[in-house]
């Protein structure tokens, strides 16, 4: 089965710097990786996209993190990375990873979303 797994999330006072990483694993279904991404969800507030990024290269920002945050992608690897610059208070929240995987099991091809478990985030003023 395909999974992923985030990592490097943390506390930090406002200013500092993160890298978040996930990290697709089960390779041995994984045919190819499309759109990769991460979300973010703070208490009492809806998910909210942060920044995707295309099999191609092309990136989407939200316009909250546009300049500060770097989404880029290691495909041979099979991992997403999102570099958090300037990091204020009010990017405290759950960093999720996304990814559209297109896997082959028994011969049946098939495209799915994945979603990781989550990496904390705290940004401290």
């Amino acid at each position: 089965q395909v999974q992923l797994v985030e990592s490097g999330g943390g506390l930090v006072q406002a200013g500092a710097s993160l890298r978040l990483s996930c990290a697709a694993s089960g390779s041995g279904f994984i045919f190819s990786i499309n759109t990769m991404g991460w979300y973010r969800q703070a208490p009492g507030k809806q998910r909210e996209l942060v920044a995707t990024i295309t099999k191609g290269g092309t990136t989407n920002y939200a316009d909250s993190v546009k300049g500060r945050f770097t989404i880029d992608r290691d495909d041979a690897k099979n991992t997403v990375y999102l570099r958090m610059n300037s990091l204020k208070p009010e990017d405290t929240a759950v960093y999720v990873c996304n990814a559209r995987i297109g896997t082959v099991v028994a011969s049946r091809p098939s495209l799915d979303d994945y979603w990781g478990q989550g990496t904390q985030v705290t940004v401290s003023s």
